[in-house]
């Protein structure tokens, strides 16, 4: 019922969207501090501008009216955010990020790895790692189960895969460079930003099952983040040119 009341607060014609969609709108502030901060070469900002391009998005679908739970979306997506932006935060601080961020950021300036390799390994970290703990955030949060919370995954998840293709878009090298005997095109066949979602969301079911059994929970939030951290280290393999 605390729910339904906040809800309807959030989405009452005195309040607006505008009220819930702030959340968004100062996560896209931040990553666009970022992306000022950074080298346009850096790989932690080609992974930012691409992530900030589809926070944008679902900012914009949330204005739209596009969720019928608008709270649980918004949640969802700050959530999610935060997760990375703490790595951010660790690694300015000389903390040590989560083991799924660590060969971004120690790869961050390799000249042999590519645009595209930093962004799948971005994308691979957020998505693989951050995506699960995200929902089980948002149910602690809002006062719900994953299962209340699956169409918004699902919208969100939809917008995501809009990341996928941008990242094809912008960052895919010329049809001359991108041959089938190029070690690149064996990095992309071996990562499917479809697979890592469906396993984000049993994944966040499951922890959420373990919530009673704090020791098993996080055995496997450090298994999750030890194997999303070697995946990613192995799309940052530098490929020569």
């Amino acid at each position: 019922m605390a729910r339904l009341e906040r809800l309807a607060e959030c989405t009452h014609p005195a309040h607006g969207v505008d009220v819930v969609a702030r959340g968004v709108d100062a996560v896209v502030a931040r990553m666009r501090a970022l992306d000022r901060t950074w080298p346009r070469r850096d790989g932690v900002a080609v992974f930012n501008r691409v992530y900030l391009a589809v926070t944008q998005e679902v900012g914009r679908h949330v204005g739209a009216g596009a969720f019928e739970d608008v709270e649980a979306a918004v949640t969802l997506d700050v959530r999610f955010a935060e997760r990375y932006l703490a790595a951010v935060d660790a690694v300015a601080a000389d903390r040590c990020p989560p083991a799924c961020w660590r060969p971004l950021f120690q790869l961050r300036r390799h000249p042999g790895v590519r645009p595209l390799q930093f962004a799948l390994a971005g994308v691979n970290a957020h998505i693989g790692h951050d995506l699960a703990l995200a929902v089980v955030d948002t149910c602690r949060s809002i006062g719900c189960e994953p299962a209340d919370l699956e169409d918004e995954f699902d919208r969100v998840g939809d917008i995501l895969v809009s990341l996928e293709e941008r990242v094809r878009e912008e960052l895919m090298p010329g049809p001359d460079v991108f041959q089938v005997a190029d070690p690149l095109t064996h990095l992309l066949g071996s990562w499917s930003l479809e697979r890592a979602r469906d396993s984000a969301w049993s994944t966040a079911r499951a922890l959420w099952a373990l919530r009673q059994f704090p020791g098993l929970a996080g055995e496997l939030r450090e298994r999750l983040d030890g194997a999303v951290g070697l995946v990613g280290r192995m799309l940052l393999t530098p490929l020569p040119d």
